[in-house]
């Protein structure tokens, strides 16, 4: 018996809707095409709005990243032009430029119109966010790019008509240009979602960018209450008074070297309590009494003032000294390691400078060391110098073997344990400062900081090259980030580990290969929509979300019999 039989050919066409079944249901969630129309002018000959144009823009960049002059090619394969109800030989290069422009000038209100409505409607806390920077690296030539005001001259200026981000050399970038791209993100117990991103210059270090965002958050967000954590770099007393004066508290890590003396001054007076934080790993491996250390972190707290920069009053804070178990081996074995090769290289320019080889004269030798040390910190428990020999010391020496010369001088140094012992006091030490109000504990704000490492997820699209060219609509992960967070929001408590910590990575690949069938009439096109798979149908029945049958009908009529 044959259960498969060749059929005809068929003029049906078959193109992949893919994750698009996904993606339009939470762009209309968002009200995405509403917020852009009502943020930017309307054109009365326009034939498409620009919040329609923007979405599907957006859109693309989630699904597809194409360029420009691409798009019409990606709406049309992709099915985005059924949806959006634009035809692709719409979709030049020019309306979507025009579209981009209009959106530039108006980005940050843009940005923060979603976010108020994405909180609202997605019950988002917006009463703690984590901000980072991180740079964006760029090839090829940018002669255009033109420096900005300085920022900290006016933080007042009419942000909408500020330049792009100056594309430039930074301080440690060596021969490569960036801009620095500052992201705020808010993070609760479901995950981290990306709510505000502000570029800026690729010279400009952690307190401008900080200092941007924060002129721009208070701007279009004005969050009462808020309470802003960010890590050392971005940390400073005037950040600090910044936020105080505007009702806005701060929870950043500093450097060590700054609260070094104020430790050494109450150290003997601290009173150390285990904070309750403990990373996944370690909550694993007591959970399954694993034989792998057991590392934990102590915290002690100083009250404290800050001097207000700018207007001289002082700011009440607390200074969180941070122990870990875990640091101090880290420190211990690099600085292990740090002495063990300084020594070595030491040793091996002992010998170069007594066999007489080259570039052993003491300028070379001084540059030698002076590379050797580096920044490392172990380079100051070394004490070198290079001593002149007499001519008995020189007639006395062997021969010199080829390639060499006499000697004349002799390379010695010596290791002082002390200062490495005095260092070891602070091994798996570091500090955070607060002015966050008493009720909330140090252990409570300690464990919030901890979830800044997931500000790097919402860092992911910068950390990868970007296929779009020109760069537009980068906050890519704001989307992807909604899509888990709605997802896990419906997950029953007791439901699998797996399901509870599902991914919009593989809620978007089960939706890879999901097609729509079109078939050519002479009225035109006609779209049948295929069978979804068990696991499809399971996904958007918990993120409430219209099936593709239901979301093709609302924008297309029904096929006359």
């Amino acid at each position: 018996m044959c259960f498969n039989w060749f059929g005809s050919s068929t003029s049906a066409e078959r193109i992949n809707f893919g994750s698009l079944a996904v993606i339009a249901p939470i762009f209309e969630r968002m009200d995405l095409a509403g917020i852009f129309d009502r943020h930017l002018p309307k054109d009365p000959q326009a034939e498409f709005s620009a919040g329609s144009i923007l979405s599907l823009l957006a859109a693309a960049r989630l699904a597809d990243p194409v360029a420009l002059v691409n798009v019409a090619d990606w709406a049309q394969q992709s099915g985005a032009d059924l949806v959006w109800q634009i035809p692709p030989e719409k979709l030049n290069d020019d309306r979507l430029g025009r579209a981009l422009d209009d959106f530039y000038y108006q980005r940050h209100s843009i940005l923060a119109g979603i976010a108020l409505h994405v909180a609202e409607t997605f019950d988002l806390s917006l009463q703690r966010l984590h901000y980072d920077p991180t740079a964006i690296f760029f090839h090829g030539a940018y002669a255009c790019s033109q420096p900005r005001d300085d920022p900290t001259v006016d933080l007042q200026r009419p942000w909408a008509n500020d330049p792009p981000a100056h594309i430039t050399f930074g301080h440690a970038a060596h021969d490569r240009k960036i801009v620095h791209a500052g992201v705020s993100v808010a993070i609760d117990a479901h995950g981290a979602v990306p709510i505000f991103v502000h570029a800026s210059d690729g010279n400009h270090n952690g307190h401008t960018t900080i200092a941007e965002q924060f002129d721009l958050l208070q701007e279009h967000l004005h969050l009462p209450g808020l309470l802003l954590v960010s890590d050392r770099g971005t940390f400073s007393a005037g950040h600090a008074a910044r936020c105080h004066r505007d009702g806005v508290a701060v929870l950043c890590s500093a450097p060590w070297r700054d609260y070094r003396a104020l430790y050494d001054a109450h150290s003997a007076h601290l009173n150390w309590q285990s904070a309750s934080y403990l990373s996944l790993e370690q909550q694993r491996r007591r959970q399954c009494a694993s034989s792998l250390p057991q590392e934990h972190y102590e915290l002690a707290v100083l009250h404290h003032h800050l001097v207000d920069p700018d207007r001289g009053p002082l700011i009440p804070c607390r200074v969180i000294f941070v122990y870990s178990t875990a640091d101090e081996k880290v420190c211990r074995n690099t600085r292990a390691k740090a002495v063990a090769k300084l020594r070595a290289g030491l040793e091996h320019l002992t010998r170069s400078v007594a066999e007489g080889r080259r570039h052993t004269d003491p300028q070379a030798v001084a540059r030698r060391v002076a590379k050797l040390f580096g920044k490392r910190s172990a380079g100051h428990y070394f004490r070198w110098e290079l001593l002149p020999l007499t001519a008995e010391e020189q007639a006395a020496l062997p021969p010199p073997a080829r390639g060499c010369r006499r000697p004349t001088h002799r390379f010695v140094f010596d290791y002082d344990p002390s200062q490495a012992e005095a260092d070891a006091r602070y091994d798996g030490l570091s500090v955070l400062v607060t002015t966050a109000p008493r009720t909330q504990s140090a252990d409570s704000l300690f464990s919030q900081f901890k979830q800044q490492n997931e500000v790097e997820l919402a860092h992911h699209q910068w950390k990868t090259p970007l296929r779009v060219h020109p760069l537009f609509l980068k906050n890519q992960r704001r989307v992807e980030a909604l899509i888990q967070l709605a997802y896990r929001l419906r997950v029953e408590p007791d439901a699998p580990q797996a399901e509870r910590h599902t991914t919009t990575e593989t809620i978007l690949r089960a939706f890879a290969t999901y097609t729509l069938d079109i078939e050519h009439q002479p009225l035109g096109r006609v779209v049948y929509t295929t069978r979804l798979t068990t696991r499809q149908r399971q996904i958007l029945q918990r993120l409430d979300f219209p099936t593709p049958r239901e979301l093709l009908s609302r924008t297309l009529p029904t096929h006359p019999p």
